[in-house]
């Protein structure tokens, strides 16, 4: 199982489009503050600005939502969820890319923050 902690700007955005996009499942909510939610073998921690992990550091700096650092989301037919999420409203950083590997595209969620969508060859 992995763990991943994304910083969100709101805690209840963020669970809707997770679950209604992307396919995870809530698996316990903290009020605002924080949420868990799980898709096969990865727990993602959404943690609101009330979150302790949205704290200042002790040089000042302010844990913020968004960057490149991303989980993989691997998908059976990436074209078809691609024009479906854009239907929707759902934000994109670049188009599909081909690789050796297969085919990628980074999505954001509300917060900005990247999750990249990717079909196996």
């Amino acid at each position: 199982m992995a763990i991943v902690r994304y910083l969100v700007k709101d805690v209840d955005e963020a669970v809707a489009f997770y679950t209604a996009y992307l396919g995870f499942a809530l698996q316990q909510q903290y009020g605002p503050a924080m949420a868990i939610l799980t898709r096969q073998d990865l727990h993602l921690w959404l943690a609101g600005p009330m979150a302790s992990a949205a704290k200042p550091m002790p040089d000042g700096r302010v844990p913020e939502p968004g960057g490149w650092n991303r989980f993989v989301a691997e998908v059976e037919d990436l074209a078809a969820l691609v024009a479906k999420l854009r239907a929707q409203g759902v934000t994109f950083r670049n188009e599909i890319l081909d690789g050796p590997g297969g085919r990628q595209i980074l999505c954001e969620d509300p917060s900005g923050n990247v999750v990249e969508l990717f079909e196996p060859r």
